[in-house]
């Protein structure tokens, strides 16, 4: 059975920000699948996590402001958020489509979003 309303869809999405930790969470870049733990981490240069804040909708939506990381040349495939800036809980992740390629270290923005269908 499909959800059949945007107020169920906003209901669905404000739960899964509620499991994963609150408004705030941490988001990490990732240079192959993290799985179930957040392996293969960004790493080098000036990485670090970045703060976030889910803003709910209305249409079963959550969004964010852009957020831009510092990264070293590579390969980044995914991101993930987290219950902190180190070390901390995991608590879900994302495909970035397509990759993003650094041929040489720079910033890497992303808009983290979440939709309830």
């Amino acid at each position: 059975m499909a959800i059949a309303t945007d107020a169920a869809r906003q209901t669905l999405a404000d739960a899964y920000k509620g499991l994963n930790g609150g408004s705030t969470i941490y988001v990490s870049l990732h240079t192959a699948d993290p799985g179930t733990t957040g392996t293969s981490e960004a790493t080098g240069g000036s990485y670090a996590r970045v703060q976030g804040t889910w803003t709910s909708g209305t249409t079963g939506t959550l969004s964010m402001a852009e957020l831009t990381f510092n990264a070293a040349a590579g390969t980044y495939t995914h991101v993930g958020t987290w219950s902190s800036s180190s070390s901390g809980t995991f608590r879900d992740k994302c495909a970035l489509s397509p990759n993003i390629t650094l041929s040489a270290a720079g910033t890497i923005k992303v808009t983290p979003s979440f939709t309830q269908s």
